[in-house]
């Protein structure tokens, strides 16, 4: 997993967080773990991919909120 904040064209910077998982998962339990992951993580779903191997590639992302300092 690599967590790196990748820049965009808007203001908002976002998170970005790689999960695979094995084909031996079934849909139902890979639903259920990123269910987890959005409820207490604060991830939402930007992409899958789901390879000729059948490993689901999944990209989750987030957003970056920077704490501005008041003097």
């Amino acid at each position: 997993m690599s967590r790196r904040p990748r820049p965009t064209r808007s203001a908002v910077e976002w998170e970005f967080d790689k999960v695979s998982f094995s084909r031996e998962y079934p849909r139902t339990v890979v639903t259920k773990l990123l269910v987890e992951r959005a409820e207490h993580g604060g991830w939402e779903l930007d992409r899958v991919r789901i390879g000729a191997d059948g490993v689901r590639r999944v990209i989750l992302r987030r957003k970056i909120i920077r704490a501005v300092r008041t003097a």
